[in-house]
């Protein structure tokens, strides 16, 4: 059996980014930048303005009082201009008069009869956004690896309405099996509902792809080979659960091997040992194992870094910490286990504990936990007391301490 690493690193090795779409800024939010690295066209504010309501002034005529010659609003038009020996009485974002140096806030000044009197020093300068306060043209702006709300804000900034992302890319889901149902189905006996193929569209929707979800493949092995044939065709990716072990009616490994090609399968690693992995005319394929915790585990541990290799990212996109584990949990020492923890914090120390039964179907420990912890082959059992590599599934629900 290949171990997680190895496995990881073969199916890395089959990414192909993505190409580019234009979307418009209002699209845009959760995806990939085509380019980190964008230059400027214009001057972010394109002009000098003021900060402040209150009155645009030439410092060498203060102290006042002074008269007040006419009044600047944003958006008003062209910049007015300062008589010497006056003050203009200034709106926030409005264009700073010509010939004034600073503007002095409207709670620091007192107005009668028609001028201003200025109390306290007026620094040069004071209160005055200059022409490329934010961003100068030809500045290279560096974006962050997904646009967030700031980041699409200084987009707009800059006056663009479109900008070019990173695709999504299309996972096609295939879940296998005679006795799934679809939500909502009347169940008959022997039937249980299909939480993989919902489960594993939304893991695909958090990793930033498209899910298109096929019909159930039953347990027959034309049938099947139909769907993976057609699913290969529709996406950048397929992902088949169930169908991957060593039962008479497990099919995806013969169907890869006749029309595809089968890289590996089986892996050392808790929960999840059957995966396998090939291709078909070019389009990877990865075969999850049934049991829902092992299908969600595995697309943690792999999908998603091909996912984000195949937006031109880097590793799992998750945060890890060294955990501090609370009480002992049984592995199988012959695989690299991933195990479901509560992760908490009291101030730099990280501590985990387990989060409920950790049989590949028990799905309610997994969504009650916010991080996987790592535990080396080779251990027979994780050790209270003890510090392993955990992996932040949810940072919002780590509970914080004193």
């Amino acid at each position: 059996m290949l171990d997680v690493d190895q496995a990881r690193q073969r199916i890395l090795g089959a990414a192909h980014p993505v190409g580019v779409e234009a979307v418009e800024l209002a699209d845009a939010l959760g995806r990939v930048p085509a380019t980190r690295a964008y230059v400027a066209q214009t001057d972010v504010p394109p002009f000098a303005n003021s900060s402040m309501d209150g009155f645009a002034v030439r410092t060498a005529d203060l102290p006042g009082p002074l008269p007040i010659s006419g009044e600047a609003a944003a958006g008003g038009g062209p910049a007015t201009v300062l008589a010497p020996g006056t003050a203009v009485r200034i709106m926030t974002g409005a264009p700073l008069p010509a010939g004034a140096d600073a503007v002095v806030p409207v709670e620091e000044t007192e107005e009668a009869d028609g001028a201003v009197t200025i109390s306290g020093a007026v620094e040069l300068g004071a209160n005055v956004r200059g022409a490329g306060h934010d961003t100068r043209a030809g500045e290279t702006v560096c974006l962050p690896g997904v646009l967030g709300p700031a980041a699409i804000a200084i987009l707009a900034s800059l006056g663009l309405a479109t900008f070019e992302v990173r695709r999504r890319p299309r996972v096609v889901i295939l879940a296998t099996g005679d006795e799934l149902v679809s939500p909502g189905q009347p169940l008959q006996p022997g039937q249980i509902y299909d939480a993989n193929s919902f489960g594993l569209s939304a893991a695909v929707q958090e990793a930033g792809a498209e899910p298109i979800r096929l019909p159930r493949a039953a347990d027959d092995e034309a049938a099947l080979q139909e769907l993976v044939v057609r699913g290969a065709g529709a996406g950048d990716l397929l992902v088949v659960s169930g169908g991957v072990s060593v039962g008479r009616r497990d099919y995806l490994r013969p169907v890869l091997e006749r029309i595809g090609r089968l890289s590996f399968w089986r892996i050392a690693v808790q929960p999840g040992k059957p995966l396998a992995f090939g291709d078909v005319g070019g389009t990877p394929v990865i075969g999850l194992p049934g049991n829902p915790v092992s299908a969600l585990v595995t697309f943690e541990l792999f999908v998603r870094p091909l996912i984000r290799a195949m937006l031109g990212r880097s590793g799992d996109g998750r945060g890890h910490q060294q955990a501090l584990l609370t009480e002992p949990m049984d592995k199988d020492p012959d695989r690299q286990a991933y195990l479901r923890v509560v992760l908490s914090r009291q101030g730099e120390d990280w501590r985990a504990r387990p989060a409920g039964g950790q049989a590949s179907s028990q799905l309610r420990s997994l969504a009650a936990a916010n991080g996987l912890l790592t535990i080396p082959r080779g251990l027979a059992r994780a050790a209270a007391g003890e510090r392993y590599d955990a992996i932040i599934l949810d940072p919002t629900s780590v509970e914080v301490g004193g």
